[in-house]
């Protein structure tokens, strides 16, 4: 199992920058696909971005392609996600994601088992 701490969130004008982290505790963090997430109120879970171990394969839900960019530091244990030219739709709680198998790169929720406890982020216009 991972634990995730998800840091980052806030308030910010649209069109301005986030960047979110999400810190990782456990030994296979490096084995493991990281996804965000994200849920706006009264909406269902969104998929936003995902990475495999290596962070040599990304992809991106299309409301975020172009804007976002996630990324991945193994030797420290954290992922990314660089959010730009943000909208007050991307208003959301971020979460990050580890995939439950290692070597499994996925997009889909059922496929993360663990979970962070997710960041606000508000986007004002």
């Amino acid at each position: 199992q991972v634990q995730l701490v998800e840091s980052g969130g806030g308030l910010v004008q649209a069109g301005g920058s986030l960047r979110l982290s999400c810190a990782a505790s456990g030994r296979t963090f490096s084995t493991r696909a990281m996804g965000w997430f994200r849920q706006a109120s009264g909406k269902e879970r969104e998929f936003v971005s995902g990475i495999s171990w290596s962070g040599s394969r990304t992809y991106y839900g299309d409301s975020v392609k172009g804007r976002f960019t996630i990324s991945r530091d193994n030797a420290k244990d954290t992922v990314y996600l660089q959010m730009n030219n943000l909208k007050p739709e991307d208003t959301a709680v971020y979460y990050c994601a580890a995939a439950q198998t290692s070597y499994k790169f996925t997009n889909k929720a059922v496929d993360f088992g663990s979970w962070g406890q997710g960041t606000q982020v508000t986007v004002s216009s």
